[in-house]
């Protein structure tokens, strides 16, 4: 496979801040990286393992400690704000308290670095704000005011604005984060697709993991003391990183739900049958301390034959039928309860 050419990358970068008196805050060092066009990359990490400062260093507002970023092949450094604004957006995590304008108004903002100080709009520039809209899809809210937005939609606004700079890079600070469940995968559908169909480069923070494996195309884990890990969701979770990064005490991630529990599940059911009756058995079993398993090592096997229809063999028993979830959960723990205490006696 031949060599791609990132859109941005770096090596050895030290992140953090210059305090008053001169002295030095490291947030993290030693990253390496790479961004490519038609990508999504999402970047995970718990509180303070420095994402945001990532961002703004990667996006020029702020500098490395040490290190360089290369914007296009350019040291970031090299370009002016006028440049930057050209080729990087930036969406941050605040709420936008811009409610006395129009979506329209607001989007058209981001034509200000083509337009200059006096920011009249062409013809071209209003076609551009136009299909912004369109892409971000919020043009059915243009004439509205932005007060009036749900946060799904003045996310959307937000989008369409860093869409209007018409630069290749859109650099979101926890776009997700006051979204309902639905808004939260609207959204993260919409970058996905603009990264296809207008081959933008786009990286994001974020705390859903979930979203965040199943839309990224690249993973960056952040947490301090360690390397940056980089690369696909599935490579990042058969080699262990997941687990890794993210466990703590009672806390684990299970890389066969790609899902974080509260607390590790630790006797193996024996589960087969229908797809989807079997995924949700087992994450009820998970839920209850049970850990979905192939039949071969385990005492109690679960076949789904379907949604009302689920057989539970015990050993040295015959099958017992239920026809729910919650009755399987029952069922499991009663023969539990009753082998524990024959196990007692």
């Amino acid at each position: 496979m031949s060599e791609r050419t990132p859109v941005i990358e770096a090596a050895g970068l030290r992140i953090g801040y210059v305090l008053r008196n001169g002295k030095k805050k490291v947030v993290h060092s030693g990253l390496n990286l790479k961004l490519y066009a038609g990508e999504v990359t999402c970047l995970l990490g718990l509180n303070g393992a420095g994402k945001s400062t990532l961002l703004r260093t990667l996006g020029g507002f702020q500098q490395a400690l040490s290190g360089e970023v290369l914007l296009q092949g350019k040291p970031l450094s090299a370009f002016s704000q006028a440049e930057r604004s050209l080729a990087v957006g930036v969406v941050l995590t605040d709420r936008t308290h811009a409610g006395g304008i129009t979506v329209y108004e607001l989007v058209s903002l981001g034509r200000h670095p083509h337009t200059g100080f006096f920011g009249r709009l062409k013809k071209r520039d209003r076609d551009i704000i136009t299909h912004s809209l369109q892409a971000a899809g919020i043009s059915h809210k243009a004439s509205g005011y932005v007060a009036e937005l749900s946060d799904g939609e003045r996310q959307k606004a937000m989008i369409a604005k860093a869409l209007a700079q018409q630069c290749p890079i859109i650099i979101l600070d926890e776009p997700t984060a006051f979204l309902d469940v639905t808004s939260r995968i609207g959204t993260m559908a919409l970058l996905r697709r603009l990264a296809r169909e207008q081959q933008k480069t786009i990286l994001l923070s974020t705390h859903d993991i979930e979203a965040a494996i199943q839309m990224g195309d690249r993973l960056w884990l952040l947490e301090k003391e360690r390397p940056l890990a980089c690369g696909t969701p599935e490579d990042l979770i058969l080699g262990g990183l997941f687990e890794t990064f993210f466990h703590k005490d009672d806390i684990r991630f299970d890389p066969a739900t790609g899902k974080l529990t509260a607390t590790a599940p630790l006797t193996p059911i024996g589960l087969t049958g229908d797809p989807l009756t079997a995924h949700w058995a087992a994450n009820a079993l998970m839920r209850n301390g049970w850990r979905a398993s192939s039949p071969d090592d385990t005492r109690i096997h679960v076949n789904c034959l379907g949604k009302r229809q689920i057989v539970i063999t015990p050993p040295n028993r015959p099958p017992l039928c239920v026809n729910s979830i919650a009755d399987l959960i029952a069922t499991i723990e009663t023969l539990n309860t009753k082998d524990d205490k024959r196990n007692h006696l």
